[in-house]
């Protein structure tokens, strides 16, 4: 039995709460004796105490439903659109007879989490006995249950994609999967054609737990015509932002406007939003949940309640009493058959074309950039336009001719790790303290330099390793030049080996740099520690077969890096270029690390600098301290700060107790230049 698992043990680590918030009311013995029924009876609470499961319930059923898998055609949105072929899994009651096409049935689509599947709903035996027993007890209708998947290859991705692929989940559910389930069983959609499917929306259902909460959210968003009923169970919406990025406020404003727009007051909807006390991801679905009870004249009792399982943890014990509070709920206003097309149903089409779907402008990890030489090269220069200011789009920064090609890499290449429409806004995972200052001036940074003709970007790979390996022609390094002749830094940004956050964790460090007369550039390297060493190994030998032509000094050169960057400086630190497949060079002169649980050293370890918060929920300051420690035991130079309340991922630390460390890096990395 796999009941009680918790779900996505990943996602327990990387989502811990960001913030503690209200809402663990008291409870007094008659709020937790009261019965379902009797709630029902009064009418439901805005608020409140979810039940128990019956064991009862948890047992299998004289009369059990049928689950059967259905593949059916779709495209990959995240990536072409190419034709792909997708699973979902179909869960019909007691009773279904496929010949019977004059009964007709309500639906509810269930989406799992991070890490999750098609067909996981039914994996777990007492969740589809629950359906059996609720059904067979007369406590819901009966109906058909969808477990689809947003996973393109119907298998776990890392985070962010997960979030791209889950962000692109309606366009799937919309012109493929709805239709084809809808095709096959008997709904209430009288036929797939578009106006059919939005005529039976009052016997339509959507659910989800974890990242399919997040998806539930904007299935509201995207699919009000089509969907009545949701229920997202432990999870926030994600239509602005995303993880420790929530816009709580922003997203109930538009959730609200769309309210308003769409006349969904009258049209009818109904949300039922839940999460655990223990849940680690409480806090988002709390925030969201009490924004959305101060809007009472909009959100009210009959469109939105918010029920918390008491003890309830992020996992299917949890799912299970959620759905078995909530589905009796569902489908009570709807009207026995709705009106539509009299259209002979048939499955398995699109219900539209995509053809206009996809923006010509969109941007998609891996595409190619023109040929740039090895070689440095001057740009023709550029007529001088407006500076870039808060307001500014980014995509407008990425695509600007200023850049050529490689202006898409200045922010990460994959889009799932970031948020924000300007350089104001953006956001990017596991990141703290952006400032949105800096960002601005960096951008207006490049942007006047190349607009002046000079080269700030530089390719190191060569065409053919480019067609050989397509990934490498997301890499490269952007030059932030100091004065000629000077030494020379190769600043490295975090993001889990999974993108790259240069514009928080390593451009900014490079400009400050360059202002105190070094040169200093920010590698853009391919997700992966083995390949992220191996695009610095590579950055490094650029650097020194083209030092003349940059005009660097290579002596004592510095390795920065912030969390995966500082790991990726300290691994190249210790182990030297060769070992990861560069030129056999002098080791660094000195590495400087923020935020990483980095605890490798050798007694050949370059000097090295250390940061990171007390309250660094990622890296722990005390397993970085315990290495430096060591490495100073063994003769090594170190310097070590931990600031006192700091989280994860604060970069140049502006406006906070760590502002002005990179005055001491540089301290340091002068010190060990006058050992010389």
């Amino acid at each position: 039995m796999k009941q009680g698992i918790v779900i996505g043990l990943a996602v327990v680590l990387l989502l811990l709460p960001l913030c503690t918030c209200g809402a663990d009311r008291d409870r007094s013995t008659e709020e937790k004796t009261k019965t379902k029924e009797e709630s029902m009876e009064s009418g439901i609470s805005q608020t409140g105490w979810t039940e128990a499961v019956p064991e009862a319930y948890k047992r299998n059923a004289d009369e059990q439903g049928s689950v059967e898998r259905l593949d059916y055609e779709s495209r990959d949105y995240v990536r072409d659109a190419s034709p792909i072929t997708k699973t979902a899994y179909v869960y019909t009651p007691y009773g279904y007879d496929e010949n019977d096409t004059g009964t007709r049935y309500n639906i509810l689509y269930l989406m799992h989490g991070w890490g999750g599947h098609a067909g996981e709903y039914f994996d777990f035996t007492e969740t589809k006995n629950m359906f059996d027993n609720l059904i067979a007890n007369g406590d819901i209708p009966p109906l058909i249950i969808v477990s689809p998947s947003f996973y393109n290859e119907n298998s776990s991705t890392d985070f962010g994609s997960s979030i791209e692929e889950f962000r692109e989940f309606h366009q799937d559910f919309e012109n493929y999967l709805m239709p084809a389930v809808e095709g096959k069983y008997h709904t209430y959609a009288r036929s797939v054609l578009q106006e059919d499917l939005k005529a039976s929306r009052d016997h339509r259902a959507f659910g989800g737990f974890s990242l399919g909460s997040v998806t539930t959210w904007l299935q509201f968003c995207y699919d009000y015509d089509y969907i009545r009923y949701f229920l997202p169970m432990s999870g926030s919406s994600w239509y602005y932002g995303t993880y420790g990025d929530f816009q709580t406020e922003k997203n109930v404003d538009f959730i609200e406007q769309l309210v308003k727009d769409e006349n969904l007051d009258e049209r009818g909807y109904f949300i039922y939003h839940a999460v655990g006390t223990q849940d680690v991801v409480k806090s988002q679905t709390v925030m969201q949940a009490e924004e959305m009870l101060d809007r009472g004249e909009v959100f009210t009792p009959e469109h939105y309640v918010f029920y918390q399982k008491d003890g309830g943890n992020h996992d299917f014990i949890a799912v299970q009493e959620y759905l078995y509070n909530a589905l009796p709920l569902f489908f009570r206003d709807g009207e026995d058959s709705p009106e539509g097309s009299e259209t002979e149903l048939y499955a398995g089409e699109p219900a539209e074309d995509i053809s206009s779907e996809m923006p010509e402008t969109e941007l998609h990890t891996g595409e190619a950039a023109e040929d740039i030489d090895l070689e440095p090269s001057v740009s023709e220069p550029q007529t001088e336009s407006e500076p870039y200011t808060a307001d500014t789009p980014i995509l407008e920064v990425m695509n600007d001719p200023a850049f050529g090609d490689y202006g898409r890499l200045i922010f990460p290449a994959d889009m799932g790790y970031w948020s924000g429409d300007t350089l104001g806004d953006l956001r990017l995972i596991w990141y703290n303290y952006i400032d949105p200052d800096k960002t601005v001036e960096i951008a207006n940074y490049m942007k006047a330099h190349a607009e002046k003709g000079e080269t700030i970007f530089y390719d190191i790979y060569t065409e053919e390793e480019k067609a050989a390996d397509p990934d490498k022609a997301d890499t490269g390094l952007f030059f932030f030049r100091g004065d000629p002749g000077a030494r020379f830094a190769v600043c490295n940004a975090g993001g889990g080996f999974a993108y790259v956050g240069a514009m928080h964790d390593s451009f900014p460090h490079a400009l400050e740099l360059s202002k105190k007369g070094y040169n200093a550039f920010a590698l853009i390297y391919r997700p992966g520690w083995d390949t992220a060493c191996e695009d610095l190994a590579r950055a490094v030998s650029f650097i020194f077969a083209h030092a003349e032509e940059l005009e660097v000094d290579t002596s004592c050169y510095s390795l920065w890096g912030g969390s995966a960057g500082a790991r990726m400086a300290a691994d190249v630190g210790s182990y030297g270029t060769a070992y990861f497949g560069g030129d056999d060079l002098p080791q660094a002169g000195t590495v400087v690390m923020q935020y990483t649980g980095h605890s490798d050293y050798r007694q050949s370890d370059p000097p090295t600098y250390v940061c990171v918060g007390t309250s660094d929920g990622i890296a722990n300051w005390r397993t970085m301290q315990r290495r430096i420690e060591a490495m100073d035991a063994a003769g090594i130079p170190t310097e070590f700060h931990a600031y006192e309340g700091l989280p994860h991922g604060f970069g140049l630390g502006t406006g906070t107790v760590a502002e002005g460390w990179i005055n001491d890096a540089v301290a340091f990395w002068e010190r060990q230049m006058d050992e010389l």
